[in-house]
């Protein structure tokens, strides 16, 4: 581990804090310097043992999000920050609320936490020095913990944090991040499973982003890491893999010309932000299930935009954890917080005519100018809305691919909600809906009505038009395969309609050619 990017970490702070030169070490015979690193790795061992076992002195527990907080937890004094949703950001001292130690985001009117996060920690005053010890190595637990682990079987930390996922085919892959041919599932078995860490690092390199804002790498990946793994790998489509592919296709978005020009620096982080997390802790099913089912989410956020705002809640939640923004002024970072909450509320189905009717009357009018930060958050929500729906836009393969894994979410919702006797919702039903159908309608009336005015917006780029084209394409290949198998289900019905028959025209069990009704009836005459 390098000293220079973890001050504080290793032997040379040790043996300073022992008031010990490291360099006299050099004048020990050999036998003696093993010897005495021996005793020092041990010392280190120990030392990290005890901080384990005191952890739980200086720490609240980090609980899941959105649970109940047990009641001896509220009773401990200053560990709840009692607030609405909307006085998180807002009010007349915001900065309290985010510099207390330990504080959790409280929603006081049916006693759920909206977040159940360690938010950034004031630097305390008059610490002890074993206190500052502890702090010291719980530190360098969490940065090897955000350390890529070393499948290889390295031994040794790279010098650069960035080298372990810029190795071979994945780095090869990352030169090409702005192809729209772009294979996000090879992507993810190239970086065994980081692709949504290992994309967004390099595209946070390649806009400058870090030097811009002075970000902290270890920070920056450590915001990541939480952001990747607070999604599901169960979901079938809302997923981490999901959620670096729409990262990728806003990158894409990001260099079209008319916006590349235009955008600052922070519209382009924020874009980045917001595709990399817009569904974060994504529970795999819709919002009319959560409404349905009573599910505390839909009552925390009075039953609209449920899952956006969960998605921004926990994404500022994790943010303000990892302390990447700490250096920024308060109201810097607010700003930023809420504008990221824009974007990602944008990403609400139920609201696309809502902003494709503005996006029309914009186009209509010509009245868009990207030189005003209004109009570019706006763009940026078009743009984030584009990358979320654009799997039907891929090429034959992967489109296909992405429709498969959607509708499989769909329908496992569909099979929860036929065992709990509920009303199974639309597209949800496996036995009466198909997949072609599903995504011929969903490139119908949600897809192609946007695309056609983004193209219109960008000026029929080459990439609007092969987005345009590979959506035709894979709109005739579902149609065709929709008509096998109308085809295959008339051939199944006839064949079941000639067995019936058969089957009627047949005699009965234990009657003979012979038994006729006239026999039957002269048999019992007699």
């Amino acid at each position: 581990m390098r000293a220079d990017l973890f001050p504080g970490s290793g032997l040379l702070q040790d043996a300073a804090a022992h008031g010990r030169d490291p360099a006299a070490d050099h004048s020990l015979r050999p036998g003696q310097q093993q010897q005495q690193h021996q005793q020092q790795h041990h010392q280190l061992e120990q030392e990290l043992e005890a901080a384990k076992s005191m952890e739980t002195c200086h720490q609240l527990p980090v609980l899941p999000l959105d649970r109940p907080i047990p009641k001896h937890v509220l009773l401990r004094r200053g560990a709840i920050s009692f607030s609405s949703c909307t006085a998180l950001f807002s009010g007349p001292q915001p900065r309290l609320l985010s510099q207390r130690r330990g504080a959790i985001s409280f929603e006081s009117s049916d006693q759920n936490a909206i977040y159940v996060r360690m938010l950034a920690a004031a630097a305390g005053s008059g610490e002890s020095a074993s206190r500052r010890k502890v702090k010291r190595l719980l530190s360098c637990q969490r940065y090897l913990r955000a350390t890529p682990v070393q499948r290889g079987g390295r031994s040794r930390l790279s010098l650069h944090m960035l080298d372990d996922d810029y190795d071979g085919q994945a780095k090869c892959m990352l030169m090409k991040a702005a192809s729209w041919s772009f294979d996000m599932f090879l992507f993810d078995r190239l970086t065994n499973g980081n692709s949504l860490v290992s994309l967004t690092c390099h595209l946070f390199n390649f806009h400058g982003l870090i030097q811009h804002f002075q970000l902290d790498m270890v920070k920056l990946r450590g915001f990541l890491v939480m952001v990747q793994e607070d999604y599901h790998n169960q979901n079938p489509y809302h997923n981490a893999v999901h959620a670096a592919d729409v990262t990728q296709a806003m990158h894409c978005y990001l260099r079209e010309p008319k916006l590349a020009v235009h955008l600052t620096r922070r519209d382009i982080m924020l874009g980045l932000l917001a595709a990399s997390a817009h569904d974060v802790d994504h529970p795999g099913v819709n919002q009319p299930f959560l409404i349905k089912t009573h599910h505390h989410l839909a009552s925390l956020y009075h039953n609209s935009s449920v899952l956006e705002n969960h998605h921004w809640r926990s994404t500022v939640g994790m943010l303000r954890e990892s302390g990447l923004f700490a250096h920024l002024p308060m109201d810097e970072r607010l700003q930023m917080e809420r504008d990221l909450g824009s974007l990602i509320l944008a990403t609400d189905i139920s609201r696309q005519n809502e902003f494709l009717s503005q996006f029309k009357s914009h186009l209509d009018k010509g009245d868009l100018c990207l030189e005003e930060a209004p109009h570019r958050h706006f763009i940026l929500q078009i743009a984030l809305k584009c990358a979320d729906i654009c799997n039907p836009c891929r090429v034959w393969d992967t489109s296909k691919r992405w429709s498969e894994k959607v509708c499989e979410e769909f329908f496992k919702q569909g099979d929860m909600e036929r065992k709990w006797r509920l009303e199974i919702s639309p597209l949800c039903d496996r036995y009466t809906q198909t997949v072609p159908n599903i995504q011929i309608g969903f490139m119908t009336f949600v897809v192609e009505p946007l695309f056609m005015e983004w193209a219109r917006f960008m000026g029929y780029t080459h990439l609007s038009r092969t987005m345009l084209g590979h959506l035709g394409l894979n709109k005739a290949s579902w149609r065709g395969l929709q008509n096998e198998l109308e085809a295959g289900s008339a051939r199944a019905d006839a064949a079941a309609a000639a067995a019936a028959d058969t089957a009627d025209d047949s005699p009965e069990d234990g009657e003979g050619p012979e038994m006729g009704p006239t026999s039957s009836s002269s048999s019992s005459l007699q």
